[in-house]
């Protein structure tokens, strides 16, 4: 169900025009909780998803919500990393519609267990502008940005721009010559600080927070795929993906 709600979180503040309400799907209590702004291209390559997955997952372990945009490619493994529970996907369009349409069941998945948030009504299409106003609540929500990858006049500088004006700092994966020229680019130009080590980087955020696991548990009774996806989602995919599950013949093997 969207819902609407007065939105007065305090980053807010740094916006040119920050909204007086905003819609919403999900746990709105993840808005209260320390959270971090994951960003880039929506073709990243190998390196950039593995690396880009490895950072949610951590910052989600230490109890740091996981902001982004929902877009293909480096938003949607920022909000796969973190696992839908733990994460804050912005929208550029009504709550209702799913877009884009290849990341409907993450999307799905994000109203389930975490949060959506839009600052437009339900029925409205994105445009040009409303991608730019979800990229400025996207910076604004997090305490700091993350670029992972990004090309020269990209749509992650430009949510680049908006952090620079709300002071906050730049973070970005270190990348060849002529690979990632937008962040390499930031670094030329010392405006970002580069992640060398993804453990030292995520521990100055929180201290690693040791949860009860259930769907590791559920894992662990050898369901059958069809049970465990009706439960649990996508989550039982990205299992397989880290080699934590082995599917054969309808049932789901853990590995660990």
């Amino acid at each position: 169900m969207i819902k609407k709600i007065e939105f007065n979180i305090e980053q807010t503040d740094l916006m040119q025009n920050p909204p007086k309400e905003i819609f919403y799907i999900g746990n709105s209590n993840l808005l209260f909780k320390k959270k971090i702004s994951i960003v880039g291209s929506r073709r990243p390559s190998r390196y950039t998803k593995d690396f880009t997955y490895k950072l949610a997952k951590e910052l989600s372990k230490r109890d740091i919500v996981v902001v982004s945009g929902a877009a293909m490619g480096v938003d949607a493994t920022a909000h796969m990393g973190a696992k839908s529970s733990n994460t804050i996907a912005v929208m550029a369009n009504g709550l209702d519609i799913k877009y884009p349409a290849v990341n409907r069941a993450l999307i799905e998945d994000i109203q389930r267990n975490g949060l959506t948030l839009s600052f437009f009504k339900p029925g409205f299409r994105a445009t040009k502008w409303s991608f730019v106003k979800r990229n400025e609540l996207v910076v604004a929500l997090g305490d700091v940005l993350i670029v992972t990858e990004a090309n020269l006049n990209s749509g992650s500088l430009r949510s680049v721009e908006f952090a620079l004006k709300m002071n906050k700092k730049i973070y970005v994966l270190p990348h060849r010559l002529n690979e990632s020229l937008g962040t390499n680019e930031l670094l030329k130009q010392n405006l970002a600080t580069p992640i060398y080590d993804i453990e030292e980087f995520v521990n100055q955020f929180g201290t690693l927070t040791k949860k009860k696991d259930e769907f590791l548990e559920f894992l662990e009774t050898n369901p059958t795929l069809n049970e465990a996806v009706t439960l649990y989602g996508n989550r039982v995919y990205e299992a397989e993906l880290e080699g934590i599950i082995e599917i054969e013949n309808g049932y789901i093997k853990t590995l660990i």
